[in-house]
């Protein structure tokens, strides 16, 4: 239920991308970060690098990440925004290929537990979506034709 609450309540404030941005860019965005996310996830599956201390450091940098964020409502500095946007690129690039490889080791470990598979498999797909989301949102802003 929760996971269907929070797609739904980023489903809903998609709508508000259609006011500031053109359907064109949104659709060039959204092919951009589906290509991106598919190479980052087929980079997560098939490397044999274990990507877990990346994964650490990227969830470390998320977090520093919000407080930027909340510090650019007091600051308005565009180099601030600018600096956000690319790091949260990068973050959520490295967290795409993080999670893929988490999800493939995560369904190897529960075997045949179909309870453990659906929990798994739930939560997996939610963080890939929220990869996918913020991915999206922070290329907007590089490849997004404002409205205004």
């Amino acid at each position: 239920m929760v996971y269907w609450t929070i797609v739904a309540c980023i489903g809903a404030s998609f709508g508000l991308l259609f006011i500031f941005y053109s359907d064109i860019s949104i659709f060039q965005t959204f092919l951009v970060t589906a290509a991106a996310f598919g190479g980052l996830s087929l980079v997560g599956y098939t490397t044999k690098r274990d990507l877990t201390g990346m994964g650490s450091f990227l969830i470390m940098g998320l977090w520093g990440l919000i407080f930027a964020m909340l510090a650019s409502f007091l600051f308005h500095s565009s180099a601030l925004y600018f600096a956000i946007n690319l790091i949260g690129v990068g973050i959520f690039a490295g967290l795409i290929a993080y999670d893929t490889q988490r999800l493939k080791l995560m369904y190897h470990q529960v075997g045949g537990d179909t309870a453990a598979m659906s929990v798994a498999t739930s939560y997996g797909a939610l963080s890939l979506y929220l990869d996918f989301v913020n991915l999206f949102r922070f290329l907007l802003y590089f490849m997004g034709g404002s409205r205004r």
